[in-house]
């Protein structure tokens, strides 16, 4: 049912605006359109003013913003949202990435090419610790979209086959992979790998989520915040962790 809604938040928005205004020269980015169609498919609920703020949606009982990036900025909304009603974050990640390139002077644009990198729902972390006071509030719901998607470049990069460094035009999504909504412990419980030692450090979350360390930190510091994981003390430099025995195993 959730991928036949998204499919059809797709046809709405990628085909109308794609015959409209052709790729590379639409005004709103098309997966943040989409996902604002799919978690709030009545076009009359969107751009809505509330609390002196702008909505990406507003049902009349609970909000929807899509963000893909920079938290820090809801910051102002959240405020003045929450007290008043339920408020969703969306966060779109690309699970499957397949990218193509649009030389700017003919349009002509290439063949799909299948990136080899994996998008990971772990990438939101460093979005959570922008607004990590207001995790724990109840009436906060996070939403990460996994998606597969076309991702289209100008072929105007510095190497010979003018790949790297392309500019990015826009992500078509093609499919919603999976979604993972976060309303308690237990949902961020399932964000922890589970080929982690009973105790592990920052290193081990490292291997087994496959991240860098730097997100490897900032994970374990906000699921320690909202009581996923504890602190139970130091090897060398580095906390010791273990699971919340409240919390779910993944």
């Amino acid at each position: 049912m959730e991928n036949l809604r998204f499919k059809e938040a797709c046809n709405r928005v990628i085909h109308q605006n794609v015959e409209r205004a052709g790729i590379g020269t639409l005004s709103e980015k098309t997966v943040h359109a989409v996902l604002k169609n799919y978690y709030a498919p009545d076009i009359t609920h969107h751009e809505k003013k509330f609390a002196g703020f702008v909505a990406d949606a507003y049902t009349g009982s609970e909000i929807f913003e899509i963000q893909t990036r920079n938290f820090n900025t809801l910051r102002r909304k959240l405020d003045a949202f929450l007290p008043l009603c339920d408020v969703n974050i969306v966060y779109p990640v690309a699970h499957t990435k397949y990218l193509r390139y649009v030389d700017p002077p003919t349009g002509e644009v290439t063949a799909p090419r299948k990136s080899p990198k994996r998008g990971s729902p772990h990438a939101i972390f460093k979005e959570l610790y922008r607004i990590k006071s207001y995790l724990t509030n109840k009436h906060l719901h996070i939403h990460i979209a996994l998606l597969d998607v076309e991702e289209y470049r100008f072929l105007d990069g510095f190497s010979q086959n003018k790949h790297k460094g392309a500019s990015k035009i826009d992500s078509l999504p093609l499919n919603l992979y999976e979604e993972i909504t976060i309303n308690s412990i237990d949902d961020y419980a399932r964000l922890i790998p589970d080929n982690l030692p009973e105790q592990f450090t920052s290193k081990d979350f490292k291997k087994a989520a496959r991240v860098n360390q730097p997100l490897a930190n900032v994970s374990l510091n906000i699921l320690n915040f909202v009581g996923a994981v504890t602190r139970v003390g130091k090897r060398g430099n580095l906390f010791v962790y273990e699971k919340n025995k409240c919390a779910v195993s993944a």
